[in-house]
C-alpha cells in the first residue's frame, strides 16, 4: 500500500493525468485517496502538457515507467492515432480518455461516459436531452442503456446521420439553433456536448444540467443555468464517480495486480 508519506518506489504503479492545466484539478488527489483506501501501491500525478508536446509524451510512455494516463478533454481525439489497440467504444466514438501501457504497447478506453451514467442513475435521472454530435456524445449514447435520450443539434441532417450511426431506431431528434425558443423543462437532465457559443435560445433547463467543462473553463451551459437559476454540474463535481470508474477499469484490466498476463481489452 502507499505509505503515509505517499512516496513512490520502483514497485509503485504510476499514472498520469495529462492536460494543458492538469495541475488545477483535484482529480489526482481524489484518485490517490482511493488508491490508499484500497491498499494499492499506485499513484496518479498531474502532467501539464502543451499541445505541441502531447504526441511525444504519449509515444515516449511506451518505454517509460508510467503505466498509463487519464487524458483531459482537449487530448481525447488526438490520442487515438497513437494507440496500438482500443476498446470497441473508442473505435466507435473516435475518442479515448484512458490509456494504459502493457509492455511497449498502449491500449485505449473510455471511462467518462460510464462515470456520467453513474452520476445520472444516482440521481434517478431517466429522461435526458443531449446537445451535440461529437465523439463524447457518441460514447454517451452507446453507454446510455436504460435511459431515454432525446437528441438536439443545429444541423438536422447531421443529427439524423448521427442517430443512424448510433443505431438508435425511432430516436427523438430535434433542432436547436439561434433565434429559436427551446424548452428543456420536461427533461430530468440536459447534457451539453456541443461547441455552441451561446444557449440563449434555451428558455428552460432540466432539473440537472451537465457538461465536461472544468471549473476554470468557460461554459455556456453553466452561464445559462445561472441565468435561469437552476442546477449545473461540471467535470470537477463528478470526480468521485470518475475516480471510482478509473479504479474499476484498472482492476478489471488487472493493472493494479502483479500478474497482468490475462489483461483484457
Amino acid at each position: 500500500m502507499m505509505n503515509d508519506a505517499n512516496e513512490i518506489s520502483h514497485h509503485t504503479m504510476l499514472y498520469g493525468f495529462i492536460g494543458e492545466n492538469a495541475g488545477q484539478s483535484s482529480l489526482c488527489a481524489t484518485m490517490n485517496k482511493l488508491f490508499k483506501a484500497n491498499n494499492k501501491n499506485a499513484m496518479m500525478i498531474p502532467m501539464n502538457i502543451r499541445e505541441d508536446d502531447f504526441y511525444y509524451t504519449l509515444v515516449n510512455m511506451k518505454k517509460s515507467h508510467v503505466n498509463g494516463a487519464l487524458l483531459a478533454r482537449e487530448y481525447t481525439k488526438s490520442v487515438v492515432e497513437i494507440l496500438d489497440d482500443a476498446s470497441e467504444i473508442v473505435k466507435s466514438s473516435g475518442v479515448c480518455d484512458m490509456v494504459v501501457r502493457d509492455g511497449q504497447k498502449l491500449f485505449g478506453d473510455l471511462v467518462f461516459p460510464s462515470a456520467l451514467v453513474s452520476v445520472l442513475k444516482k440521481r434517478e435521472v431517466k429522461k435526458i436531452a443531449l446537445i451535440g454530435i461529437n465523439g463524447y456524445a457518441k460514447a454517451f449514447s452507446l453507454a446510455a442503456d436504460g435511459l431515454e435520450v432525446s437528441y438536439f443539434y443545429d444541423d438536422l441532417e447531421a443529427l439524423m446521420q448521427f442517430v443512424l450511426q448510433m443505431q438508435r431506431q425511432n430516436a427523438d431528434v430535434n433542432r436547436i439553433a439561434e433565434g429559436m425558443s427551446v424548452e428543456f423543462g420536461g427533461y430530468d437532465a440536459v447534457l451539453d456536448f456541443s461547441d455552441f457559443e451561446s444557449l440563449d435560445m434555451v428558455r428552460s433547463l432540466g432539473g440537472l444540467n451537465l457538461d465536461m467543462k472544468g471549473k476554470k473553463e468557460p461554459s455556456v451551459l453553466k452561464a445559462r443555468a445561472e441565468e435561469l437559476g437552476v442546477s449545473y454540474i461540471g467535470f470537477d463535481a463528478m470526480l468521485e464517480e470518475m475516480t471510482q470508474e478509473i479504479f474499476r477499469f484498472l482492476q478489471e484490466k488487472r493493472h493494479l495486480e502483479d500478474d497482468k498476463s490475462d489483461m483484457k481489452f
